[in-house]
């Protein structure tokens, strides 16, 4: 569901069958990986593999989300250059930071101009995983018009930090909070990272409802298994509909009476309660949940 990024499905750019599944797994995002999922001694074979899974595989349901090496090796120039002329929907940029996002920028314009695609067609994805680009996130962000969401990389940030990853994720509590404040400020999805035990679903819903208390608007995932369980959170309880149907409702009955202010259940409506209630109601229809 293009409208939507829920889930960002990580699959690996070197298994054939895995590319030709990737559009009917359920996520609505699915990741393309050229870097961590593939060794060295592949890279070239994944890019051509990617290549052409993009130019012949219908992703018409799905964004489509490729996921260079860093710009700065070998490979990353090379990724950029071929994948860009097969018009992915988006590139994730892997250790972004404000040069790499301009850099990317500039060779995607160029591109598009030999290519014939629209200007600024193809997005990007700023793959936050230093200390570095995590402090200078809103500049990340502000170096392209082209970036339209951020990935934390919890487990790449962590060994930057020297710190340990923990199943419970309070040390990536600044990170996801910064990022979630960061791209709500921009405008921008906020993407969190993966849980990476694919067989705890208790931990991975725990961990997906942390996520989104603290702002982020979606989560990657690096199995198709947890695809329903994130879902299952990021959907809006009956709960959450019925109470966001009335505060509509009430706001409407105020409208006609001339009131600017009203209140429901003895509780004052205000502005922000309306806004959640419209986005609320408006996911529900979204999802076909009314």
């Amino acid at each position: 569901m293009k409208s939507l990024r829920r889930t960002m499905l990580f699959m690996p750019g070197n298994n054939p069958g895995m590319l030709q599944n990737a559009p009917i797994m359920g996520a609505d995002s699915v990741i393309l990986d050229l870097e961590d999922a593939v060794s060295l001694t592949e890279k070239d074979s994944a890019r051509v593999l990617v290549r052409e899974a993009v130019k012949n595989v219908d992703y018409s349901k799905v964004e489509v989300v490729i996921r260079v090496n860093p710009l700065d090796t070998e490979f990353g120039p090379i990724d950029l250059d071929v994948m860009a002329r097969v018009k992915p929907d988006t590139i994730l940029i892997p250790k972004a930071n404000e040069e790499s996002i301009k850099t990317a920028d500039e060779v995607l314009t160029k591109i598009e101009k030999e290519e014939g695609f629209e200007a600024g067609s193809i997005k990007l994805i700023a793959l936050i995983e230093t200390a570095y680009g995590l402090e200078t996130v809103s500049s990340v962000i502000r170096a392209s018009k082209r970036v339209n969401g951020v990935l934390l990389g919890g487990e790449d940030l962590t060994s930057d930090l020297g710190i340990k990853r923990t199943k419970e994720g309070e040390e990536v509590f600044y990170a996801r909070t910064k990022i979630a404040t960061a791209c709500k400020a921009l405008k921008i999805s906020s993407i969190d990272t993966p849980f990476t035990d694919t067989n705890d679903y208790e931990g991975l819903v725990k961990d997906t409802a942390k996520a989104k208390s603290l702002g982020m608007t979606g989560k990657s995932s690096i199995n198709p298994r947890q695809i329903d369980k994130i879902h299952d959170v990021y959907a809006p309880t009956l709960a959450e509909i019925t109470h966001a149907q009335r505060v509509l409702e009430a706001m409407e009955e105020a409208k006609k009476e001339g009131k600017g202010v009203f209140s429901l259940d003895g509780k004052m409506v205000d502005a922000p309660i309306i806004n959640r209630a419209i986005s609320t109601v408006s996911l529900a229809k979204t999802l076909g949940l009314i």
